[in-house]
């Protein structure tokens, strides 16, 4: 199967690594809240056509390797992943409001976008590998997100 991909009027490959992280680099995204924040990405990128390559979710950011197609500004596409997502973690997860995690912005503010090329596949193994690493770095430490 070809990697480039076919809109009505053109063929392309654009691939993108992008990361993000929740305000304030909070680690809280594991469990219930990576799952669902999991399903809400994939669901967003299946609306908007862009088709996920690897998606790799530590407690304080999040990796997307994806084909955005041209038709849409990657710029654009993190505006409404990053709004889409925010306004549905603190809609189900009301005590993400409370101290001491913070307000309104859930996601910082920026995102790191690299172009994918002839490295692509070096790229998703460091994605789809990468919550290993920072578990030997870390040594997995848990701290409660919720109180019970």
């Amino acid at each position: 199967m070809s990697k480039y991909r076919k809109l009505s009027h053109s063929f392309y490959y654009c691939v993108y690594h992008v990361v993000w992280t929740p305000k304030y680099r909070h680690r809280i995204l594991r469990d219930i809240v990576a799952d669902t924040l999991e399903n809400k990405i994939k669901t967003i990128c299946e609306w908007k056509e862009v088709k996920v390559e690897e998606l790799n979710i530590q407690p304080d950011h999040v990796h997307l390797v994806c084909s955005i197609p041209p038709k849409l500004s990657v710029s654009d596409f993190m505006g409404i992943l990053k709004g889409k997502t925010a306004i549905m973690m603190f809609k189900n997860f009301k005590s993400l409001r409370r101290k001491p995690y913070w307000g309104n912005p859930f996601w910082s503010r920026g995102y790191f976008v690299s172009t994918v090329g002839i490295d692509e596949e070096k790229i998703k193994r460091y994605v789809k590998y990468q919550e290993k690493e920072d578990k030997k770095e870390d040594g997995d430490i848990d701290i409660p997100l919720f109180d019970n």
